[in-house]
């Protein structure tokens, strides 16, 4: 045994220094002393402790969302369920060859020690797959079988008298190592101890065993320039009539699972930064930023609640009664969709007609019928919890909307969008307040539907540069009883997007945004419905991520003729935007 030491302390002095006196320390706390070994007269029974099987977790692994894209945003994954119970299988006999160990080389540091251990001690088994796992780290469980093991065979052999095996010379080195490494020994323990004792504070106090709790604060910077625009009955001004404003959004995102696939949302919210269309300010749909609120009010909401849950394996469901938009789970092909990293502008993030109107509650369905092709469809009220007539989940305004994607490839992806939509009485926002005035609310707020189709499309060219863009046609018209086919009036949109992913810092974001707001250019039987001219938006914005957690993102758009009127001067919008997660 002395040769077995000293060979192993040549060649890994401190790791198998640190094994030989874990092995002298774990025997005092066993209450074997080494002259207790030297003395025994007596033969113990060899019954080898077998070392435990490194556990298997049978929880079902986290889930992607059927609706990712390698060209689009990433949707938070479903949860695992921590805690799940753990199997354990038999371990194989005792070895009596080392060679029976696959995975033992006679190349590896340390075989001549664990030949020596099985061949000469018999206390080493292996798993029931025929390998040892020698890289894998120990367990204080492991480690006191293993040991118990090799004393019980010390012991029978001290017994035995068989000195040409064991001698009281091995026994005399352990003893002095333990006595030498008493301090280091003595330290470990008690760190080992502090830990133990750490995890099951950590254990006592853990938030949820199935609910994992994520989050994003928003310091947005923004201010705008140039004069008011002219429109709904408000004059162009002579001056700048805004100043510079610092808004907040929070978010709070509880996402729990009970199968270790689905996944239940509640997100709290509290959100406060300015609207720029207002008509004491810029007067025009065309300044607002991508997370802004029409009546900020500092107010915490429940903005989200819904559940979601895989039916085989192609089909996923997502059903929910608050804050399930449009948007939520379509696959949106723009690199710029996030309202919190993506483009600063309402209208810069994706199609407005296509990705938002009446919604709040209802059901979405996701199928992927091949690994290239993904259809994904959904009804939504916008107000479902209202029993009140003309209201309510089937009787009020209301989206209907399908979609189809097709990912000809890792770096190439096409959508077509249809959504119909149905608005009540003075609650009419066909262009999900962007574009023109006279887009979003053309009948004056009678009752409209819309018919809305798109199409976006994304090609990456390089890992750094990826194009792409969409279009968009709505039809629209009143729902009054005095109107015909004839009373359609069209409206557009579309846009052109270059970004550069990974741009100066890895996990970065520059984007390039240039296009044609929601305009009226079909007034049906009314040419007076139509946008007199065309207003164009640009934006750039760069996100610099200064690590996995925060990141800064200035950025500014222009709009030209503000509200489709070229009597209307250029409109400037800059914005300083700070992103905290956790």
């Amino acid at each position: 045994m002395t040769k077995i030491i000293l060979n192993v302390l040549k060649q890994t002095p401190g790791t198998f220094s640190l094994a030989a006196l874990l092995i002298a320390n774990s025997a005092l706390a066993n209450q074997v002393s080494v002259e207790q070994l030297a003395n025994a007269q007596n033969t113990n029974t060899n019954t080898t402790t077998q070392l435990p099987v490194e556990p298997q977790n049978d929880a079902a692994s986290e889930q992607e969302l059927p609706a990712d894209s390698r060209l689009q945003k990433l949707k938070d994954p479903s949860l695992q369920i921590p805690g799940s119970e753990l199997e354990q299988a038999d371990p194989m006999g005792q070895v009596t060859s080392v060679s029976q160990l696959s995975d033992v080389q006679p190349t590896d540091w340390a075989f001549q020690a664990l030949q020596s251990l099985v061949e000469r001690y018999g206390c080493i088994v292996g798993y029931p797959d025929g390998t040892y796992k020698g890289n894998r780290a120990m367990t204080r469980y492991e480690f006191a079988a293993g040991l118990n093991a090799c004393l019980d065979r010390i012991t029978e052999l001290i017994a035995a008298a068989t000195a040409d095996l064991v001698t009281r010379d091995d026994l005399a080195v352990l003893q002095r190592l333990q006595e030498e490494f008493a301090v280091e020994l003595a330290e470990l323990g008690g760190r080992v101890d502090a830990l133990e004792a750490r995890t099951a504070e950590l254990e006592a106090n853990q938030f949820s065993t199935t609910t994992k709790l994520n989050g994003e604060v928003l310091f947005w910077l923004t201010d705008t320039w140039g004069e008011r625009a002219g429109a709904r009955g408000v004059e162009q001004s002579e001056n700048d009539r805004t100043e510079a404003a610092l808004g907040y959004r929070v978010r709070l995102n509880f996402d729990t699972s009970f199968t270790g696939e689905d996944r239940l949302r509640t997100r709290l919210q509290a959100r406060d930064i300015p609207n720029w269309s207002s008509r004491d300010l810029t007067n025009t749909l065309m300044t607002r930023l991508g997370t802004d609120e029409s009546d900020p009010d500092d107010t915490v909401v429940l903005d989200k609640l819904f559940y979601e849950f895989p039916v085989g394996d192609k089909l996923n469901v997502i059903i929910g009664p608050q804050g399930v938009e449009v948007d939520d789970f379509q696959t949106v092909l723009s690199p710029f969709e996030s309202s919190g990293s993506g483009a600063t502008s309402r209208f810069g993030r994706y199609n407005p007609t296509a990705y938002r109107g009446p919604d709040d509650g209802g059901l979405i369905l996701q199928y992927t019928p091949a690994e290239k092709w993904q259809i994904n469809g959904g009804y939504l009220a916008g107000e479902p919890e209202s029993p009140r007539e003309g209201q309510g989940l089937f009787n009020g305004e209301h989206s209907a909307f399908g979609q189809v994607v097709f990912e000809a490839n890792p770096d190439l992806a096409f959508t077509v969008n249809y959504v119909r939509k149905y608005f009540i009485k003075d609650e009419v926002n066909v262009t999900a307040s962007t574009g023109s005035f006279r887009a979003r609310d053309p009948f004056d707020g009678r009752r409209t539907t819309a018919d809305n189709i798109g199409f976006e499309a994304q090609w990456r060219l390089n890992d750094h540069v990826q194009i792409g863009g969409w279009f968009g046609t709505t039809w629209a018209r009143p729902e009054d009883g005095n109107n015909d086919d004839d009373d359609d009036i069209t409206i557009i949109n579309g846009a052109f997007t270059i970004a550069f992913p990974d741009l100066f810092k890895d996990g970065s974001l520059g984007g390039i945004i240039v296009g044609v707001p929601p305009i009226v250019t079909d007034g049906g039987n009314d040419d007076n419905l139509k946008d007199p001219d065309t207003s164009v938006h640009i934006e750039v914005f760069y996100r610099y991520a200064i690590n996995d957690f925060i990141a800064i993102t200035p950025g500014l758009f222009v709009i030209t003729n503000p509200n489709h009127n070229d009597n209307n001067d250029t409109l400037w919008v800059g914005s300083l935007r700070t992103q905290f997660r956790f």
